[in-house]
């Protein structure tokens, strides 16, 4: 039996930046390889990071599940190593709408959630799996991600059906467009063949009620055009914007992904 690890990484992304990313490899059977689920704020996934708002324990959702089930999967977390308004500009793709809030506001807003998009595809994805025991192949391959990070996990899951085939947008930054725009967006997005989605917001707060009117419009929309059998929504109106949240519903989404 081979144990649990955590493999630190520093990736090219743009401008000369770079992301650090860590990878969770579970405990294994040696040659055996596992599913893959891709992840933002990598620096909030497992237990023993030392975060202000807590972690979603990732590692320990993984080791119930292998206890409950025999499956397990490899975590890749992309840490946001920026402030709170270049990780917005990180995980928002400009391609989805019209921007809301004051012009000035706008104006200094740089969008880059189509090249945070192409890193996960064309950097970090050949990377891990060349790298890590991952099992290839769309049916192995996930994205999630919460707030800014849902709203990139909704895009790039949906834009790359025949990469991804489940997608967790938790708590998706939705507010952020133009509703009409998001609408558009997705019937021009959505094909006969997609992955699993799970949508979930709360509401116990502010922004989870500015969340949660998004994931009920495209909730609406969805329900007419998605592949049937293929949308979760989950509304939790108890539940506050928090790594907390997230921890929970996480579990569920891990489960259904493997499952599947």
């Amino acid at each position: 039996m081979i144990k649990s690890s955590i493999t630190a990484l520093s990736l090219p992304f743009v401008n000369g930046r770079s992301f650090t990313v860590r990878v969770f490899v579970p405990e294994r059977e040696e040659g055996e390889r596992l599913p893959v689920i891709y992840m933002t704020d990598g620096q909030n996934l497992f237990e023993d990071d030392e975060v202000e708002f807590g972690t979603w324990k990732t590692d320990r959702a993984i080791a119930d599940e292998r206890q409950s089930s025999g499956k397990a999967a490899i975590i890749v977390g992309v840490h946001n190593n920026v402030g709170p308004k270049e990780r917005a500009e990180d995980l928002a793709p400009a391609s989805i709408g019209r921007f809301f809030g004051p012009p000035q506001m706008i104006e200094a807003f740089e969008p880059r959630g189509e090249q945070f998009d192409s890193f996960v595809i064309n950097t970090l994805m050949p990377c891990v799996e060349e790298s890590f025991p991952v099992m290839k192949g769309r049916a192995n391959t996930a994205f999630c991600g919460s707030s800014s990070g849902g709203l990139q996990a909704l895009f790039t899951g949906l834009t790359h059906p025949d990469i991804f085939s489940a997608v967790g947008a938790l708590s998706p930054a939705l507010f952020m467009y133009d509703p009409g725009d998001v609408e558009s967006w997705l019937k021009n997005t959505i094909k006969e063949e997609m992955p699993f989605l799970y949508l979930y917001s709360g509401g116990a707060d502010q922004m989870e009620e500015h969340i949660r009117g998004g994931v009920e419009q495209i909730g609406g929309v969805l329900e007419g055009l998605y592949p049937e059998g293929k949308l979760k929504k989950v509304i939790m109106p108890e539940q506050k914007h928090n790594e907390q949240a997230w921890e929970l519903i996480f579990k569920d989404f891990l489960s259904i992904f493997l499952s599947n």
